[in-house]
């Protein structure tokens, strides 16, 4: 009974928690798990990463990539939730141009190579007290979550990092849960921006900051995500 009673709960947690194993591009969704999308340490457990500190705070990543997806600037990029974004918070989607003479599948995205791309942020009600539901958290309980590829950013390969910051036990420093995973794509039709700033993971984040807390009483009125602003490109 002890035995059954633990694969129950183990079950449950997994279920409770999620990952990002598929891209949609074009209204198409990819086939199997991990084709464009590295595949993560998460992959039977679906358990987030709590330490911001962490170089899982990258990519999250088990192996190397396997595939690139081609997708135009200007177009809809979308990550698969599985089974669904089972906890509230924000979602936010970095970008990092892989470089020229790197083997995309093997480049490590170490330093400060990332820009913000997205967000999916808190949505204020009137100057009202923020609740932890789907009318103040628009990704919530979504089984994927898009964004659009800034026209104006170079063409060329870049890494793209989707993340879920689930702030469900963030009441303390360390309790905030992060969900992410890498895609490899190739940008085409891109423009000559120059994205920023660019920040690493770790280092973007710190441990305790406001936007990887969360208080149900008090309730918040105001929320900031973590991380640079979105490059406006």
């Amino acid at each position: 009974m002890k035995y059954i009673s633990t694969l129950l709960l183990v079950a449950a947690t997994a279920e409770a928690h999620y990952r990002f194993p598929k891209l949609i591009l074009n209204g198409q969704t990819d086939a199997a798990e991990w084709t464009y999308v590295r595949q993560t340490k998460n992959y039977q457990d679906n358990h987030g990463v709590s330490d911001v500190n962490s170089a899982d705070m990258r990519c999250f990543q088990v192996g190397k990539g396997k595939s690139t997806a081609k997708v135009a600037a200007g177009d809809t990029m979308g990550f698969v939730a599985a089974a669904e974004i089972s906890h509230f918070g924000p979602v936010q989607f970095y970008m990092a141009k892989v470089p020229d003479n790197a083997d995309i599948n093997t480049w490590e995205p170490s330093g400060n190579v990332w820009f913000k791309a997205a967000k999916i942020d808190a949505v204020p009600s009137g100057g009202g007290a923020l609740t932890s539901d789907e009318k103040t958290w628009p990704a919530y309980k979504k089984t994927s979550v898009s964004f659009t590829i800034p026209k104006n950013v170079p063409s060329g390969q870049y890494l793209v990092r989707v993340e879920s910051i689930a702030l469900h036990q963030a009441q303390s420093a360390g309790g905030a849960q992060i969900y992410l995973s890498c895609a490899q794509v190739e940008v085409t039709g891109g423009g000559n921006g120059t994205p920023g700033p660019l920040v690493a993971f770790p280092g973007a984040y710190k441990a305790g900051e406001a936007g990887l807390l969360w208080s149900y009483y008090p309730l918040k009125t105001t929320y900031t995500a973590p991380g640079p602003a979105v490059w406006q490109g």
